[in-house]
């Protein structure tokens, strides 16, 4: 809901379980309870904007007036939920048969069509092959002018400078091979390679009753 333009593929697993009327039932249930939530979204940003600007001291919520209707404006597409039967490998074929199908819709990704430069690939290349080397620690972190120079050392990325790796970067992270957070101070120098070591660190640390299992412990 914080990401401009986001479409999200609802996957509803165990489809096993249910008959086929029930499954379909259970899909149109979850379909209008997102859609309930996405209203219950719009009608809270709102309220809450409206309060803002209807506010005594209205002039010192400007920065946060501005990031709600910000936030308000982001599209949110939700396409039709998929159930499938994980134990299946079938339907794990016919999801990713999905998946691709809207991958390519150039209505839902218009960028899908975009034609890079080679050395968006070539740089691609070169930093899969920088994680995967023996060298690179488990965490795949790296600081960003190490990474420039390591690229730097290959003879066909010789003249590559920094603003064009960070364009490339971006352009990674979006597609998720790499995790660079550039807008967060502390993190803008650090490239993570290996964002399934986040995603580890994330499970460890964001847990159900976690302040509870912390707090058990003498």
């Amino acid at each position: 809901m914080r990401v401009p333009n986001s479409v999200v593929l609802p996957v509803g697993t165990h489809a096993d379980c249910c008959g086929e009327a029930d499954v379909e039932e259970k899909r149109c249930h979850i379909m209008s309870k997102i859609g309930a939530m996405l209203q219950e979204r719009k009608s809270n940003l709102s309220h809450f904007i409206h309060n803002l600007e209807g506010s005594e001291d209205a002039e010192l919520y400007v920065d946060q007036r501005e990031r709600l209707k910000e936030l308000e404006n982001h599209t949110l597409t939700i396409l039709n939920l998929v159930p499938i039967n994980c134990t299946d490998r079938r339907d794990i074929q016919r999801l990713e048969a999905v998946i691709l199908e809207h991958v390519r819709n150039e209505e839902l990704f218009p960028e899908v069509v975009r034609v890079l430069p080679p050395v968006y690939r070539q740089v691609e290349a070169a930093i899969v092959d920088v994680a995967q080397s023996e060298e690179m620690a488990e965490h795949g972190m790296m600081d960003l002018q190490y990474l420039l120079s390591k690229l730097c050392h290959r003879e066909h990325l010789a003249s590559l400078g920094g603003e064009l790796l960070q364009d490339i970067l971006r352009y990674l992270h979006r597609v998720g091979l790499i995790i660079w957070y550039e807008e967060i101070k502390h993190l803008e120098n650090t490239v993570f390679l290996q964002p399934t070591f986040l995603i580890t660190i994330f499970k460890l640390l964001v847990r159900y009753r976690l302040v509870q299992q912390l707090e058990s412990i003498s």
